[in-house]
């Protein structure tokens, strides 16, 4: 089939999944913008336009796109946060997959204008079907627009040819990492928490704790043995920390799914995340979730992980996980589903 995918934001993302549908047999064109923090160079099957909505020189451009979209003949449109209403005539070329990732804001950072959110309920009423990555933003996705929603699970954006060799062996694990947007909902007070309780344990074992990442916490109390590192990260340079980490914390106060999680089990490492939204949909059995507020709990996983066999065991039986049930592969699988059932080819 050719697959016409409208992603602004997520370009990385979805290159992983259409060169996976590439891969399968089935033809993709990209549309999107270059928002992303990972900055890339554009590729055959991109067409990068410029977001800015009120600009009247970025029209010729778009309507350039939406003639070329045309020309060609989409059986299918996926839309994954597209709330640009001039994208809204590439929406009709085909029936629409409308993919939505979250059922609410996490916090108050992430609030969209009404505008914004006007297009995207619109996108998902009418759509000839509606994805999410998880079963939970499913359940809650069908109860609000009473519709069904499809499941297709979140893989990585990072593709296994970026990735160092991995897993890492046990004599080379060290130190724990948080990474991503600091922000309020990722539950970083109660992380540091445990982590001081960690550190004063018997258990303790010299790591650091790396926060890595910037976002809207200001001013944070860190422990002994943390280390903040506020910038804003390419994978290149958080790739190394993070696949020989002991252990990749994603024990949010609010969630979804987490991109973090996903790729740390694509590494091999251990990841420790509570038990709210989908994330216990994604973790394996060896690692179960935590409650938000559970310091103890989440002490005493720091305290198992920081044995290297350990963590190199758990980190294993992670990567076996997502192998199994989220990468790129698997999760082409569930597109082309979704995709045979909307263009009347199932």
């Amino acid at each position: 089939m050719r697959v016409l995918w409208l992603s602004p934001w997520l370009r990385t993302l979805t290159r992983v999944q259409v060169d996976a549908l590439d891969a399968a047999g089935h033809e993709c064109l990209v549309v999107t913008t270059d928002q992303h923090y990972e900055k890339v160079t554009a590729r055959p099957d991109e067409r990068v336009l410029d977001p800015a909505i009120k600009d009247p020189r970025t029209l010729p451009a778009l309507a350039r796109v939406v003639a070329e979209a045309r020309r060609f003949r989409p059986d299918v449109v996926v839309s994954e946060l597209m709330h640009d209403p001039r994208w809204l005539p590439l929406t009709r070329l085909a029936p629409l997959v409308q993919v939505v990732h979250d059922d609410r804001p996490h916090d108050a950072t992430e609030e969209r204008p009404w505008h914004r959110r006007a297009v995207l309920d619109l996108q998902t009423r009418t759509a000839a079907a509606v994805v999410a990555p998880s079963a939970h933003v499913a359940a809650v996705l069908s109860a609000r627009f009473g519709r069904r929603i499809d499941v297709v699970p979140l893989t990585s954006d990072v593709p296994e040819s970026a990735l160092p060799a991995v897993p890492v062996p046990a004599a080379e694990r060290r130190d724990v990492v948080l990474l991503g947007r600091m922000s309020p909902y990722k539950n970083v007070e109660v992380a540091l928490r445990a982590w001081a309780a960690h550190t004063a344990s018997p258990e303790y074992r010299g790591d650091r704790l790396l926060l890595l990442g910037n976002g809207p916490l200001s001013e944070l109390d860190l422990p002994a043995h943390v280390e903040w590192r506020r910038e804003h990260f390419s994978y290149a340079d958080v790739l190394p920390d993070l696949a020989r980490a002991k252990g990749s914390l994603a024990h949010y106060r609010l969630a979804t799914q987490s991109g973090v999680q996903v790729l740390s089990m694509q590494l091999g490492i251990p990841t420790i995340v509570s038990d709210s939204g989908g994330l216990p949909e994604f973790s394996p059995p060896s690692l179960p979730p935590l409650g938000v507020d559970d310091v103890a709990g989440l002490t005493a996983v720091l305290g198992r992980l920081a044995d290297p066999a350990v963590a190199a065991e758990i980190g294993a039986a992670a990567r076996s996980h997502y192998l199994a049930h989220f990468s790129a592969d698997r999760v082409a699988e569930g597109w082309t589903t979704v995709f045979a059932r909307v263009s009347g080819r199932a």
